[in-house]
């Protein structure tokens, strides 16, 4: 079946078999940020933004995806020109295999979005379902923190 979608501000005309799912489109065009952890959506591995929601894209079927719109980490920011809440995880030390750190940056980034200041208990809220093995969260917190402020200083800025 052919769908079209915008990924990262891109359309895109593609076949999708019956049973793909929305991470294994992502990651057969290219978008290796989406990552495969339990195929159940209890991990937060393969964690994209959705017309303007965090999803567990292992749980989404591609053919319903059609007219929607997904936004991966790919479109936050460069090595050149990191995003702030990359630039935050880096700084905060929430990085540490990465295997994660996807996941729980689209998840922050939808929190942010609708709520740019958020507290420590909705942080925890946005972030849970991502699981992280290496870091523990506090760092984690704290990097949503860091950019949330930096975000905010940067709004005031413009």
């Amino acid at each position: 079946m052919e769908i079209i979608l915008t990924v990262n501000k891109q359309s895109r005309k593609v076949e999708v078999r019956p049973a793909e799912t929305l991470l294994d489109l992502l990651r057969r065009l290219g978008y290796k940020s989406v990552k495969y952890g339990c195929g159940e959506g209890a991990c937060g591995a393969c964690t994209v933004i959705m017309d303007g929601r965090p999803v567990n894209s292992c749980l989404i079927l591609a053919v319903t995806v059609d007219g929607r719109e997904v936004t991966t980490v790919e479109d936050l920011g460069t090595i050149q020109k990191p995003h702030l809440l990359q630039s935050a995880f880096v700084e905060s030390g929430a990085v540490q295999c990465g295997f994660c750190t996807p996941g729980m940056i689209m998840a922050a980034k939808a929190l942010l979005d609708r709520n740019p200041s958020p507290s420590e208990d909705e942080i925890k809220e946005a972030l849970d379902g991502n699981l992280c093995r290496c870091t523990g969260y506090v760092q984690i917190i704290e990097a949503v923190r860091l950019a949330a402020r930096r975000m905010k200083a940067e709004k005031k800025k413009n």
